[in-house]
């Protein structure tokens, strides 16, 4: 087995879009819509150990490649493997393999995080002795107070919340972590104790970390290596310092007054903050995976 983590190869994905009525010759009629690219012939490799960060804006593909690369979602095109193992073939072995916070996590809010915890520690096939040493001291790693740790989910804050749901994703011990967008909304207080927990754990227990993020100080601060993503495609790669770098020779300044905002604006064309859901339009219906993995035809009009 290669020292790859992850790898994801010319990975696509297309969604349909929804259609307009229009009037055609005295006839109501739905004119073709052509499907939308929401990941295009997207490749990467994520190194063992390491922090890997993909960042776009809010559109431009993040969550639908999570997504795929959790076994959620089918690819149109291309290929992923976790360690070794093809999301498509052998999902329950990437799934094994994997855990993955997400911006808006799902719980049971009338029980306690410690309840939560324990609760998902044995689906996690954690042993009793397991549940009871991990639990408290993942969450206290996270800041959260021992007079919060039994108290419904419904009477703590949206930041400890979140943390809850990264200490769920951390619990189990997982090989490879997937965090989408995992600080969005939180406090300053509250993210700085996520990304200090997320750097703790990568430190102790080598865990290899796929993040996505909008936010530019986070990803320079928590990774290794970084791509952009725009389009739902990747047009740049290279560590933080690299790319800084790349765009200091281009535009004739000092490597210290050249932002991560400004390389993704230089690299991208865009700003960071630009949403890419398609101005004028209703976004695309996020709708069925397709079951197939081929390219959808060229013709609209099925």
């Amino acid at each position: 087995m290669n020292g790859f983590a992850l790898e994801v190869i010319e990975l696509s994905k297309w969604f349909e879009r929804e259609q307009a009525w229009g009037w055609s010759l005295f006839r109501l009629r739905r004119p073709p819509v052509p499907p939308r690219r929401a990941v295009d012939k997207v490749s990467f490799r994520v190194r063992r150990g390491e922090i890997y960060g993909v960042l776009g804006a809010n559109g431009s593909g993040k969550s639908t490649l999570i997504r795929i690369i959790s076994t959620l979602l089918l690819p149109d095109e291309g290929r992923v493997t976790v360690f070794g193992h093809d999301a498509v073939r052998e999902p329950m072995a990437v799934r094994r393999r994997i855990n993955r916070v997400s911006a808006d996590p799902s719980f049971f809010r009338i029980m306690s995080a410690a309840e939560n915890l324990r609760f998902f520690g044995r689906i996690y096939g954690l042993s009793t002795r397991e549940i009871r040493e991990r639990v408290p001291h993942v969450l206290t790693q996270l800041g959260i107070e021992p007079d919060k740790l039994d108290e419904p989910l419904t009477n703590l804050s949206r930041g400890q919340q979140q943390k809850v749901a990264v200490a769920r994703a951390f619990l189990s011990a997982p090989m490879l972590v997937l965090l989408d967008e995992p600080t969005t909304g939180l406090d300053p207080r509250s993210k700085r104790d996520v990304q200090a927990f997320i750097r703790e754990v990568r430190e102790q227990h080598d865990a290899t970390v796929l993040l996505t993020t909008h936010d530019m100080e986070e990803a320079e601060l928590l990774c290794d290596r970084v791509a952009f993503l725009a389009g739902g495609r990747i047009v740049a790669e290279g560590t933080p310092t690299e790319l800084r770098r790349r765009v200091a020779e281009r535009l004739g300044r000092e490597l210290s007054a050249v932002t991560m905002e400004t390389v993704f604006l230089e690299l991208t064309g865009r700003s960071i903050e630009e949403d890419e859901t398609e101005e004028g339009a209703r976004p695309p219906v996020a709708v069925r995976a397709r079951d197939d993995h081929h390219r959808p035809p060229d013709r609209t009009d099925r």
